[in-house]
């Protein structure tokens, strides 16, 4: 009881040290002047119809878009054959395997970036929107197998036991039993695969090749001082975006638990 209130102190000052800046992004996005300073000079929502007129950002949120999309489906369907192999079945090297999907995790970005780049290069691979999504699905796959083996180690093994038994083959039993019961699991890895994708910018900077992406165009906007009220106004939609994204992640992971009977241990948010 005696360390409750700095366990309180303590809680409030790590909240507003983590999000603080993210604050700062709608204050100075809705401020009438293009110097980012105080005293606020007044309310406007100019900046946010300068973002959407801008065609050039248009395009590259639709590139971004499109590689997200790319990204998350590749990714979860590879989770999905990892996590699987990796709760049901018993095979040479596994441990390793698994560590080695689970690497990028825990390699800087810059390293993985840097050594596809010279791969991709020394193959004669033209860099594109390709080599972007092949090296997001690189950095984004780890995060699909966490939460897909959490998402098949709460699945009761009892009722594919019941299928099997009832005379459904193996493929027919997780077609119609173990991938309705771990689908929200499926579009929690989606969804958060997504969001990672949308936002990354190490990799696409690398790989893009000047092509228009997302991330890279808001950096670079950066060097012009009047772009940047309306990069904030864009920062605050994307910020609004994967609070939405993730939360929604979250529902459908804390849904596949409840369904599969599983205990809750924790998530995202």
């Amino acid at each position: 009881m005696k360390k409750a209130p700095f366990l309180k102190s303590y809680t409030i000052f790590y909240l507003l040290f983590l999000y603080f800046p993210i604050i700062l992004l709608p204050i100075f996005a809705f401020n009438d002047s293009k110097v980012v300073a105080f005293p606020l000079q007044g309310l406007t929502t100019a900046w946010f119809g300068e973002m959407a007129a801008d065609q050039n950002l248009r395009n590259a949120a639709k590139n971004s878009l499109f590689i997200a999309l790319s990204v998350a489906t590749l990714s979860t369907i590879l989770g999905v054959f990892a996590a699987r192999a990796s709760v049901r079945y018993r095979f040479p090297g596994k441990a390793p395997i698994m560590g080695l999907i689970m690497l990028p995790l825990v390699l800087p970005e810059m390293i993985i970036a840097m050594a596809l780049l010279v791969v991709l290069l020394s193959l004669g691979v033209q860099l594109s929107l390709f080599t972007v999504i092949i090296g997001q699905v690189l950095i984004t796959t780890p995060f699909a197998v966490a939460i897909l083996t959490s998402a098949f180690q709460s699945l009761d093994r009892s009722l594919e036991e019941a299928a099997m038994d009832l005379g459904e083959t193996p493929l027919s039993t997780f077609r119609l039993i173990v991938l309705p019961l771990v689908m929200p699991g499926i579009m929690a890895s989606f969804l958060i695969c997504f969001t990672i994708s949308f936002d990354e910018f190490i990799i696409s900077n690398f790989l893009g090749a000047g092509q228009p992406i997302l991330s890279v165009y808001i950096f670079g906007q950066f060097r012009f001082p009047a772009k940047v009220p309306s990069m904030l106004a864009l920062g605050t939609v994307l910020v609004l975006f994967s609070i939405i994204l993730l939360g929604v992640a979250e529902y459908f992971r804390r849904r596949g638990i409840a369904k599969a009977g599983g205990k809750e241990s924790g998530g995202f948010l």
